[in-house]
């Protein structure tokens, strides 16, 4: 069964699209079998392509940025198998959205992942100059390697859940 993954940032134009692309990517180069979405926990980019500066980002270093922009709703905490918050301010608006106890169990801060820094947060880029969104794509790219490195080596290259 495929693993069913939703990041989360706050307006899904940015971080969480790029999360997806990084994700994808990791997992495909990996042989992981996983469906990844991603969400924010604000409204006001609903519908929504990813942000210009992070599609030109991800274009210079050859990750395909793409999607529309969304909120996240109460049956994502059901639908999906780990949830994947970019920050603690998402994490946060994530636990009071949560149902239940079962669904606060799925949540992780996507960058605990990257084995390369101590950093729990993919600081948000929105507003800032180019360069800033390049080391975001660097960022999420780690992350993105590590959890599915972490799928691989606790066996689970076409997990079913993880509960």
């Amino acid at each position: 069964m495929t693993l069913k993954v939703l990041v989360v940032c706050a307006g899904n134009i940015c971080r969480s699209p790029s999360a997806e692309a990084a994700i994808n990517e990791a997992a495909l180069a990996r042989g992981v079998d996983v469906h990844v979405d991603s969400a924010g926990t604000g409204w006001w980019n609903i519908g929504e392509q990813p942000n210009d500066q992070v599609i030109a980002a991800g274009n210079r270093a050859g990750l395909n940025i793409e999607g529309r922009a969304r909120k996240v709703n109460i049956l994502d905490f059901d639908r999906h198998d780990v949830i994947l918050a970019m920050d603690r301010s998402n994490l946060r608006d994530l636990m009071a959205m949560t149902p239940s106890l079962e669904a606060r169990a799925k949540m992780r801060l996507f960058r605990t992942y990257d084995t390369t820094s101590t950093e729990e947060e993919i600081p948000d880029p929105y507003g800032r100059p180019d360069d800033i969104y390049d080391e975001m794509i660097k960022l999420v790219r780690s992350a993105a390697e590590g959890f599915v490195e972490s799928l691989v080596s606790n066996g689970v290259k076409n997990p079913v859940t993880l509960e």
